[in-house]
């Protein structure tokens, strides 16, 4: 006898086979995607916080929260892409990290996730979903990738006067895969800035975000060496940068999963950015 599935029901396990994106690893466990009760404890900041422009109007920087943010500490994970690596990308080299967002939804972890334009070109699907689950938030790490302040660990340089659109093109690329919760925050390809760099960054209008933990995790092959390496480090306030590129970082995922449950067994509540700058 053949029994007949209720349409309503059949549609809603079509949409979830289909959803595949940089938290929705086809490999994930239903447990790794909270109910939305869950994602509602996670509020979306409706007007981020930012820093008051620098002396002249510079760009302003942003690198941990202050002594009122308490036991709070911020992961941060870069989704770098250059503009050049396209070719890469085709032969099958990835630079996004599913397996890495699943976990951060599995624990509940609220993150800022830095992404250049690039790589939300190249991963649409995933930067959607991303940039509309109230856990994350996406910030500007440029378009192109490229360094904005001389030699900046062998990335091609970008000419001051490209620096303004090349962080525009980024946001036009979030708005292109329908990201909603995009923040007014920017973090410089390597880290990598002087004077110039904020004055010309100044137009767009953003805080420039830098951190005081780094990871270790950018080619490295020892999860548990990351993983001592923030939890070492680690103090109230502090702003961790790691990152969010399988080729780039394959240790990241393991290193997250030691780090998250010892940051919370010391009392640490984890946060994104957008909360870390209101103290």
């Amino acid at each position: 006898m053949i029994r007949y599935v209720p349409l309503r029901t059949l549609l809603g396990v079509l949409l979830s086979l289909t959803l595949a994106g940089c938290g929705n690893d086809s490999s994930a466990s239903p447990a790794e995607n909270p109910t939305p009760a869950a994602r509602a404890r996670h509020a979306v900041v409706q007007h981020p916080p930012t820093v008051a422009p620098g002396p002249g109007g510079l760009t302003p920087v942003f690198r941990r929260g202050g002594q009122a943010a308490g036991k709070t500490v911020a992961l941060t994970f870069d989704a770098d892409m250059t503009a050049d690596q396209g070719m890469r990308a085709a032969q099958g080299e990835r630079f996004d990290n599913p397996a890495l967002i699943a976990l951060l939804r599995r624990l509940e972890v609220p993150s800022t996730i830095f992404m250049t334009g690039r790589w939300a070109e190249e991963y649409p699907a995933q930067a959607h979903e991303i940039g509309n689950d109230p856990l994350f938030e996406i910030a500007n790490h440029s378009y192109s990738h490229y360094s904005f302040a001389g030699d900046c660990y062998g990335l091609p340089r970008l000419d001051k006067k490209q620096i303004g659109p090349d962080v525009r093109r980024a946001f036009t690329a979030f708005r292109s895969v329908g990201a909603r919760h995009v923040v007014p925050y920017f973090r410089f390809p390597g880290g990598c800035y002087d004077a110039a760099a904020l004055r010309a960054l100044a137009p767009t209008r953003v805080t420039a975000v830098q951190w005081d933990v780094v990871g270790g995790d950018a080619f490295a092959t020892d999860a548990d060496a990351v993983a001592r390496q923030v939890l070492d480090a680690v103090k109230p306030g502090s702003l961790v940068v790691l990152h969010c590129t399988r080729s780039a970082a394959p240790v990241t995922e393991d290193a997250v999963r030691r780090i998250v449950p010892e940051l919370r067994e010391r009392g640490y509540r984890l946060v994104k950015v957008s909360d870390l700058m209101k103290h």
